[in-house]
């Protein structure tokens, strides 16, 4: 077990800020992660989310990918539509749309829409007027996040999503299972892995509303024997989850890395701190000689 080791890589200089506010992201502890990615010309995230590991790293090229292809769609249109998408969104940070009434409007609309430009603004809509940053489905695949009742409108970061663009011309975006994403993977290519979490106790996603199915304790065990594969073919893999007793044995034979981390989904404000956070690295014999600190 490692803590807090010499930087390998660092983060990048300007470390632009995500526009989403997102459960489990990683804007706090970018400085923990991204020094400890191997070195490489293509960084792979099957998990992208927030995309905090993406703004703050430097890598040639990125694959990201997701589950959501709400969330795909989003980054999607940033690229390729921004004046359209800022257009469409803007309308939507004002006042009027500040009540559960009208959230709960969008929200239905979303759930029912077909235009994926519209679909993105309101998927922001959602985002910053919704509890705490969820992005959470029912079992029949329908975005049910409660009223977040902000206490002013929230600004439309404009600047963010301006600097995402402008990041993303070197990354290409995909909607598919974390396998699929994976077996894209090639020797000279970095995996960071940041699944939804394990229970500390039990068998369990500590999240389970990451989509329609759930991310179970079997879906966990495909991450780490994926992760074992790529490392065997020499392509190293990160993969961040609490530090428990699950995750170090589910993880067993790749080099940890331990740290403290915020956690502020909780509803209360008491309930919210710091927890271990870990990390895993898989890589082969080769790949583990050239990261040793000189």
């Amino acid at each position: 077990m490692h803590t807090h080791p010499e930087s390998r890589f660092p983060v990048t200089a300007f470390v632009p800020k995500p526009f989403l506010k997102w459960v489990g992201g990683k804007g706090r502890i970018v400085d923990e992660i991204v020094p400890r990615l191997p070195a490489g010309r293509r960084l792979i995230e099957p998990f992208v989310g927030g995309a905090s590991i993406f703004l703050a790293s430097d890598f040639e090229q990125y694959l990201l990918g997701d589950s959501n292809p709400h969330l795909i769609d989003l980054y999607a249109a940033i690229v390729n539509r921004p004046d359209e998408l800022i257009a469409r969104t803007l309308p939507y940070f004002t006042e009027e749309y500040r009540s559960k009434e009208r959230y709960l409007e969008v929200r239905r609309v979303f759930n029912q829409t077909s235009d994926q430009l519209e679909r993105s603004a309101q998927f922001l809509y959602l985002n910053r007027f919704g509890f705490n940053g969820l992005c959470r489905y029912n079992q029949s695949g329908k975005f049910n996040v409660p009223y977040g009742k902000p206490a002013r409108v929230p600004r439309l970061p404009v600047e963010r999503l301006i600097a995402f663009r402008e990041k993303a011309v070197r990354a290409t975006f995909v909607a598919g299972d974390f396998i699929s994403v994976m077996q894209q993977a090639v020797p000279g290519d970095v995996v960071y892995c940041d699944p939804p979490y394990l229970g500390k106790d039990a068998k369990t996603g500590s999240f389970t509303g990451y989509g329609p199915l759930g991310f179970g304790f079997d879906r966990q065990q495909e991450l780490a024997a994926m992760a074992r594969a790529l490392a065997a073919r020499g392509i190293p893999v990160l993969i961040s989850n609490h530090d428990c007793e699950l995750a170090r044995n589910l993880y067993e034979g790749a080099e940890l890395f331990q740290f403290e981390a915020q956690r502020s989904i909780s509803a209360k404000a008491s309930q919210r701190g710091t927890a271990l956070e870990l990390l895993a690295c898989f890589a082969s014999s080769q790949v583990r000689d050239k990261l040793e600190p000189k």
